[in-house]
């Protein structure tokens, strides 16, 4: 797979976190809802599939989600933050 490449991200709501599985290793983002504010703990990928672009999908699907329930988003994961913040589309999601 190439970095432009889109993998099926599932979302696995009742544990909080979107995955993608990719050559039999999955990547993921936790995340937790309080106060109509998604915070994204963490954003993993295993190195075996890293470079591939999975994490940012990953992170944009929960910046999708968010955006269609109208949750603001704490990005406490430091790559979602970042991630954010190079998409200007939806750093405005960012909660104050």
């Amino acid at each position: 797979m190439t970095a432009g490449n889109r993998i099926p991200v599932r979302h696995e709501r009742e544990q909080g976190r979107f995955i993608a599985t990719e050559d039999g290793h999955t990547g993921y983002v936790d995340y937790v809802v309080a106060g109509g504010v998604l915070d994204i703990r963490h954003t993993i990928v295993p190195d075996a599939i890293g470079g591939r672009g999975i994490a940012g999908q990953l992170v944009r699907a929960a910046l999708d989600f968010a955006r269609a329930e109208g949750y603001r988003v704490r990005p406490s994961c430091e790559y979602a933050s970042v991630w954010m913040t190079r998409h200007p589309d939806y750093d405005g999601l960012r909660a104050a």
